[in-house]
């Protein structure tokens, strides 16, 4: 008995021994034994690897991403619990089709909680090379299927990419350029993304609807819409046409920025066509445009942009003249002003004195001040080299507005005058275009004569 209870009371202190020896060493298997990696631990070094993971779950992101800025180690743990089944579990929400996840604190929005996930993969991987972070971060990611271009069946009413763009945007913040430029070659590829864009930018349009659409949204949700400043704007927009001619730019930019339809979001192609858009269609088109042409874009000359704008207006046949006079207006004056003065240079006065009348009338329709449309075209005439031009594309411009009132009229005249039939009041605005035009030469012409008693 008593040999017994001796044996008895001995194993219990060298059980408790084997015990606290496995919580130091077999639970933080990833430290070893190194006594300047425990201390880098601080008061957690004392947790078991699992306690130390429930502890995590009580915290937010940002604290968690707080936390991987102590030391070197502690980051290379939380990696270690990004990676695991319960880490991706508690950081990875897939719930994308509501707008508010169940459950969050103050109802923050999914959104924002993948904007401080960026920051939590910023600041842990921050000690790694950029290829190995992205690496790592696709290695993590890559389950969630609504990241990835066709990987959600509902797209439209997804917030899977725009939760994408917001991680990245941050993750990405203060990169240097060659740096973004490996992000960007790395989803290209990930995402196979110049085969696709070959494949809606060499067929007809409208035949892949579908791509077209995916192609729309990951490019706007993901590369685009969330960077504050412009500059990051125009170089992903870069990066993005650049690879491409001119011919395939043109349509890539119509497939992102181009008009859709409100009830399905594919791109309707024959809107610019079949008769006058609104402004809402092309303000897209429009901001991109300015986008380019802004000093942020420094791979991109004056003539790069024009000959983009030239080719738009094609895309994917001849648009109606009103629309493309409604786009230049709403690119502004810089280059609206350098696209007509590219048609004066060029000898094509008749083209020139066509699209000046169509601003006037759509400066009538949309109620711009006809006076903009005046100081344009004296703008215009200072560019021709000889007076014998400049007053061709007066005479031009002056026929212009003849033969496009006999249209309209004859289109009156012939016109069965039902609710669908627009010719009286596209005649309309076009005489009052007309008359509000000349008034403002007028007023220029009294302005500047001498003054008569």
């Amino acid at each position: 008995m008593s040999s017994s209870t001796r044996s008895s009371c001995t194993s219990i202190p060298s059980h408790k021994h084997r015990r606290s020896s496995r919580r130091s060493t077999g639970c933080w298997d990833t430290l070893g034994t190194d006594s300047q990696a425990l201390s880098a631990l601080g008061q957690f070094q004392i947790l078991p690897l699992e306690i130390f993971h429930m502890v995590l779950k009580y915290l937010s992101v940002k604290d968690i991403s707080m936390l991987s800025m102590v030391s070197k180690t502690l980051s290379q743990h939380l990696i270690h619990y990004i990676s695991t089944s319960a880490g991706t579990r508690r950081l990875l929400p897939q719930d994308f089709h509501n707008l508010e996840l169940p459950g969050r604190r103050e109802g923050a929005s999914v959104l924002e909680h993948y904007k401080s996930l960026g920051l939590l993969f910023k600041r842990c991987t921050l000690l790694l090379p950029t290829r190995d972070r992205l690496k790592y971060i696709h290695k993590v990611l890559s389950e969630v299927s609504c990241f990835k271009l066709s990987g959600c069946a509902s797209p439209l009413h997804c917030l899977g990419l725009k939760c994408y763009g917001v991680f990245l945007q941050i993750l990405t913040a203060g990169w240097d350029e060659l740096e973004c430029h490996r992000v960007f070659n790395f989803l290209w590829e990930l995402s196979h993304l110049a085969r696709k864009v070959q494949t809606v930018v060499s067929s007809r349009a409208g035949s892949a609807r579908k791509l077209e659409l995916r192609i729309r949204l990951y490019c706007r949700r993901v590369l685009l819409n969330h960077w504050i400043h412009r500059s990051d704007s125009a170089f992903w927009l870069t990066r993005i046409l650049k690879p491409w001619p001119i011919v395939n730019q043109a349509r890539l930019l119509y497939i992102i920025f181009g008009p859709v339809s409100s009830l399905d979001g594919h791109v309707v192609w024959q809107k610019m066509i079949e008769g006058p858009t609104d402004e809402t269609s092309l303000k897209g088109l429009a901001e991109a445009i300015k986008l380019l042409y802004g000093t942020e874009a420094r791979e991109w000359t004056a003539d790069d942009v024009i000959s983009l704008v030239d080719e738009l207006s094609v895309v994917p046949q001849e648009w109606l003249m009103e629309n493309n006079a409604r786009l230049l207006l709403l690119t502004g004056n810089n280059i609206c002003f350098t696209f007509m003065a590219s048609k004066a240079v060029n000898g094509r006065a008749v083209e020139l004195a066509r699209l000046m009348v169509f601003m006037t009338l759509v400066c009538e329709k949309d109620l711009y001040c006809m006076d903009w449309v005046v100081r344009m075209m004296q703008k215009v005439c200072r560019v021709f080299s000889t007076p014998w031009e400049r007053n061709n594309f007066l005479q031009c411009l002056e026929n212009a507005f003849a033969h496009m009132l006999m249209d309209m009229l004859q289109a009156v005249l012939a016109g069965g005058h039902d609710e669908e039939d627009n010719s009286f009041l596209n005649l309309f605005h076009l005489v009052n275009a007309q008359a509000n035009f000349h008034k403002e030469i007028l007023y220029l012409a009294m302005r500047n004569s001498p003054s008569t008693s």
